[in-house]
């Protein structure tokens, strides 16, 4: 169990409620990566520019995001704090840059939050055609896909938002449940895919016959595995309302990404050896769907299908709990406009019920900005990858600092990398700002894909990230003066 005075010494009261198992902490981290949900939602992207050999982008990948929750376990052993990532930089780097963390992370979650709702686009249509409101072609690349993208996203951050004001235990109860279909569903995907191969898993050692992907479509296509695996952190944003949070935050996050990314590249090959074609071009433009249609049939392909749609609702609701948690820590500390309200807690729900709302309504709002945007899915989903794992880097680049000068020794009894915590978390800062150039970088096959060639467009998370930065420095200005921003210990 947790001692009930282990919040005061970081000066905080204990006003959230501590009924989390060690199941539902993986469960958070788990769901807001969810295979089912980003998996879907950009195998066809991944595929179109990558081809067959996309496949690679999913190791590397889930090495490097390994590195970074190898570190990230190590911090929520020693600050098992709501909100995570900004905790864990205003421990390790004074002023500016540990509250920058924060304000990134609340950023790319919020971008997050409407990429995961509109996710509901990539299966819906598939399993009805009457889900496509708007009418005309449901591509999630069409102007009339965009649009509907939009609409069933909002419907769904309408529900993920109530849950979220609801109170935890019934997030919880919704998430738990979510997460035992979706890993049956892996189960259920991969096994079936399988004994429907028409093609051995050689094929992800070549380019599909009659292309070639080259070295920059499959650095594109890097976007896909990028996307997918972060947020495991959400296992340890939870970490106040998680018993004995010292010892089960850690395995939660390390248990998040490694089920995530061994269950997604699974997924990933035998999708690739069990798809009727490579070259039709059905596998580029329908994606995963196609796929599972194809393999297991009409009526059973539309049964499977609705339990991804589950997995993206769950996916979403998790996204926005996370999210609500790093709006709650912050607004604690004075680090938000607008604090005081948005770090009341309900005393029936026991939950931060304004930045329930916060986070729902600024979703909605970025979704209403793209009605009809054919570029929706990729410009959206790319922007949070660069954010997210900006913020992430603000975590790991000062943690080496710290490691290098000697001033984060091992905790006797808590989780710590020991010897390899300098190699291990210089590694990850080398992945970090790696993924970040290559995910960032001004190509249209990520940012335009309409071909408008438009420097503002190619240009989007550059500009974004700015934005963001300039925003974030003149609130910075207006609540520098607040105690709490400096480090707690």
């Amino acid at each position: 169990m947790t001692p009930p005075d282990e919040l005061a010494s970081f000066g905080y009261r204990q006003e959230l409620r501590r009924s989390l198992g060690g199941f539902s902490a993986f469960a958070a981290g788990f769901s807001f990566v969810s295979i089912l949900t980003t998996v879907f939602q950009l195998f066809g992207f991944g595929y179109t520019f990558g081809g067959p050999l996309f496949f690679w982008t999913w190791p590397v990948v889930l090495a490097g995001q390994l590195l970074v929750a190898l570190n990230f376990a190590e911090l929520a052993a020693r600050y098992p704090l709501a909100g995570s990532v900004y905790q864990w930089a205003k421990q390790l780097s004074k002023g500016f840059l540990g509250w920058l963390a924060g304000w990134m992370m609340l950023i790319g979650c919020i971008v997050a939050l409407a990429a995961a709702a509109i996710a509901l686009q990539v299966v819906l249509p598939s399993v009805w055609d009457g889900f496509q409101f708007v009418g005309g072609d449901p591509s999630v690349t069409s102007p009339t896909g965009a649009a509907n993208a939009v609409l069933l996203g909002t419907v769904l951050l309408v529900f993920t938002t109530a849950v979220n004001a609801g109170g935890v235990r019934l997030m919880a109860r919704i998430n738990d449940v979510g997460v035992a279909a979706e890993l049956l569903g892996v189960v259920v995907l991969v096994t079936g895919l399988l004994l429907f191969a028409v093609r051995g898993p050689q094929v992800v050692l070549h380019d599909a016959p009659g292309t070639s992907a080259g070295i920059g479509g499959v650095l594109a296509s890097a976007l896909m595995a990028a996307y997918v695996l972060y947020g495991f952190d959400t296992a340890a944003s939870v970490a106040e309302e998680t018993k004995d949070a010292r010892r089960t935050a850690p395995r939660a996050v390390l248990r998040a990404v490694l089920v995530s990314g061994i269950g997604g590249l699974a997924v990933v090959v035998t999708a690739l050896m069990a798809a009727p074609s490579l070259t039709d071009g059905q596998l580029a433009g329908k994606g995963l769907p196609y796929v599972i249609t194809a393999v297991f049939g009409d009526t059973l392909g539309r049964v499977f299908l609705a339990d991804v749609a589950v997995a993206v609702v769950v996916c979403t609701l998790t996204i926005q709990t996370g999210t609500v948690r790093l709006i709650y820590a912050m607004a604690r500390d004075g680090a938000l406009p607008a604090s005081t309200r948005l770090a009341g807690v309900s005393p029936r729900t026991g939950t931060p019920v304004a930045p329930a709302l916060l986070s729902g309504a600024l979703a909605i709002g970025l979704l209403l900005l793209n009605v009809g945007n054919p570029t929706l899915f990729s410009t959206i989903t790319g922007t949070s990858v660069v954010v997210v794992y900006l913020a992430y880097l603000l975590v790991t680049g000062p943690l080496l600092v710290k490691r290098l000068r000697g001033q984060f020794p091992a905790e006797p009894g808590r989780f710590s990398l020991g010897r390899w915590g300098v190699p291990l978390n210089g590694a990850a800062v080398l992945y970090g700002i790696a993924m970040i150039v290559n995910i960032g970088w001004p190509r249209a096959e990520i940012y335009d894909l309409a071909g408008s060639g438009s420097p503002l467009m190619l240009l989007f998370p550059i500009e974004f990230v700015g934005g963001a930065l300039v925003i974030g420095w003149l609130c910075w200005l207006r609540l520098r003066p607040a105690p709490a921003l400096e480090p707690a210990t």
